[in-house]
C-alpha cells in the first residue's frame, strides 16, 4: 500500500517495539500503547536465532546486537553423572551462523532508543487498553477513554493477551504446569562463554546458564540462570528457604552452585510462568495479533522473541506489498502460520521431556535423544529447528544472503565463502 496509514500498537514487548519501528520506517504514522506507567524489560535473558538476528538486521540494529550480546556456538546438556544429553552446535548447519545470548534489558534498549529516533512514533505509556473495536479499529483504555480510529490495530499485548478474544476464539489456550526461576549473574570466570550449558536429573530438575551480554553503557558481562520448577510448588520453594534449594542446586551442579557465590540472595530470582495459545485466526477487521498473543508457546524451543520479531519485520513487509490491509494481514497470517506450525508441536511435545514428573520418559530421552539427534535426516532437522529456519514440515525459511555474508564477516571466528543456508 503506498498510502500513510495510522496504526496502533498495544504492547511495548520486543514483538511490539519491532513492529512499531519497522512500520514507521515504512512511512506509517504509529500510536503505541503501554499499561506500565515506566516501561522496561522483562525477564533475565535470550537467545537470539539467526531468524531473529536477521529481523533485527532489517532493522539496521545487528551491529549494536553484536556489540552488546555473546556469540553463542553451541547448546549442550547433561546429567549431573556426566551423560551428554544434547549436543548440538550451529556450525554443523552451516559455519557461518551462530546464536547470540542477550539480556532482555538491552535488547529493550536499543529498541526504545531507535523508536525515540523515529517522530512518527508516540508512545502512550500508562494507558492500559482494556477493549478493541475490531471493524471501527478504535481502542479503549482502563480510564473509559476512547482513542482512534486507526487504520490497523496490532495486538502485542503478550501470551495472556486480553485483547485476543476480540478478535478470535481459541484452538488452545492453556498455561504450562511448569515455570521457572530466572536471574542474572556476572560473568566472571564461567569456563563456557559462548554456550548454553543446562544440567537435567530425569525431567524433575533442570538448571542452565546461557551467556547474555552486557548492557549498553556497561562492561560487565551477564549470565542468565534458571532454574525449572512446577508453578503449584513455588510457594512451597520459598517457604522451603535459601539453604535448602542453593544445597538442590549444588546436588545438581555443582559449578552453577559456585557460580551464584555464597552470598546469593534469593530475592532477585523472577519467576515466570508460561502458555501454550494457538488462536483460531489471526486477524479481523482492522486487528491483527502479533507475537506471542497470538503464538505462545512453551521456551523449550527458546524462539518466543525470534518469532515476534520476524512477525514484525513480516508484517511490514506484506503492508509493502499488499493492496489493503485486509490482504496484508491475510497474507501475514498465512506467511507466519505456515513457519511456526512446527514449533508449536514440538513445544507441546517436547517440554514433558524436560519439565514433568514423568521418570521414564526422561530415562528415555536420556538414552535416545544424542544418539537419535546424530542420524543424518535427524540431525539436519534438529539443528533448522534450533535455528529457526524450518518451516513446516518440510520448508526451509529464507535467510537473505546479504545477512548471512554481513554476520559471517563480524562474528568472531573465521569468515566462511558464500553460499545459501543449507536445507539438511
Amino acid at each position: 500500500m503506498r498510502q500513510r496509514l495510522h496504526i496502533a500498537v498495544v504492547g511495548y514487548g520486543s514483538g511490539g517495539q519491532a513492529a512499531a519501528l519497522a512500520l514507521a520506517r515504512d512511512g506509517h504514522q504509529v500510536e503505541i500503547f503501554e499499561r506500565v506507567p515506566a516501561p522496561g524489560p522483562v525477564g533475565a535473558g535470550f537467545l537470539l536465532q539467526p531468524t531473529g538476528l536477521q529481523a533485527l538486521w532489517r532493522l539496521g540494529l545487528l551491529d549494536e546486537v553484536r556489540a552488546l550480546g555473546t556469540p553463542v556456538s553451541r547448546l549442550f546438556g547433561e546429567t549431573p553423572a556426566g551423560r551428554a544429553v544434547m549436543d548440538m552446535r550451529y556450525a554443523d548447519l552451516d559455519p557461518r551462523l551462530t546464536g547470540v545470548g542477550m539480556q532482555r534489558g538491552a535488547l529493550f534498549a536499543l529498541l526504545h532508543a531507535a523508536i525515540a529516533r523515529e517522530s512518527a512514533i508516540h508512545l502512550h505509556a500508562d494507558c492500559a487498553v482494556v477493549e478493541v473495536d475490531c471493524e471501527g479499529g478504535r481502542l479503549r483504555d482502563a480510564r473509559g477513554q476512547w482513542h482512534g480510529p486507526f487504520d490497523a490495530v496490532v495486538i502485542a499485548d503478550g501470551s495472556a493477551s486480553v485483547l485476543r478474544s476480540a478478535v478470535t476464539g481459541m484452538r488452545i489456550d492453556r498455561p504450562y504446569p511448569w515455570g521457572a526461576l530466572w536471574c542474572l549473574l556476572p560473568e566472571s570466570d564461567w569456563p563456557w562463554v559462548d554456550e548454553l550449558r543446562q544440567r537435567y536429573r530425569r525431567a524433575r530438575q533442570m538448571a542452565g546458564m546461557l551467556p547474555v551480554g552486557r548492557m549498553p553503557g556497561e562492561s560487565v558481562r551477564k549470565l542468565s540462570f534458571f532454574w525449572s520448577l512446577p508453578i503449584a510448588e513455588f510457594d512451597a520453594w520459598r517457604m522451603a528457604g535459601r539453604e535448602a534449594w542453593l544445597d538442590a542446586v549444588a546436588t545438581l551442579w555443582p559449578q552453577a552452585r559456585e557460580q551464584l557465590g555464597q552470598t546469593f540472595d534469593v530475592g532477585v530470582l523472577a519467576r515466570a510462568a508460561y502458555r501454550d495459545a494457538i488462536p483460531k485466526r489471526w486477524w479481523r477487521g482492522r486487528a491483527v495479533l502479533l507475537g506471542d498473543a497470538a503464538h505462545a508457546m512453551s521456551p523449550q524451543l527458546g524462539q518466543g522473541v525470534n518469532m515476534a520479531l520476524v512477525d514484525a519485520v513480516s508484517l511490514a513487509a506484506q503492508f509493502r506489498q499488499a493492496t489493503s490491509t485486509a490482504d496484508a494481514f491475510d497474507a501475514y497470517e498465512r506467511e507466519r502460520r505456515v513457519h511456526l506450525s512446527i514449533y508449536h508441536r514440538y513445544s507441546r511435545w517436547l517440554t514433558p521431556l524436560f519439565q514433568s514428573g514423568n521418570d521414564g520418559i526422561a530415562v528415555l530421552r536420556d538414552l535416545a535423544f544424542l544418539p537419535v539427534g546424530k542420524l543424518p535426516l535427524a540431525r539436519g532437522h534438529m539443528l533448522r529447528v534450533l535455528a529457526g529456519v524450518q518451516s513446516g514440515w518440510s520448508g526451509c525459511y529464507p535467510l537473505d544472503p546479504a545477512f548471512v555474508a554481513e554476520f559471517n564477516a563480524t562474528k568472531n571466528g573465521p569468515v566462511v565463502a558464500d553460499g545459501p543456508v543449507p536445507n539438511s
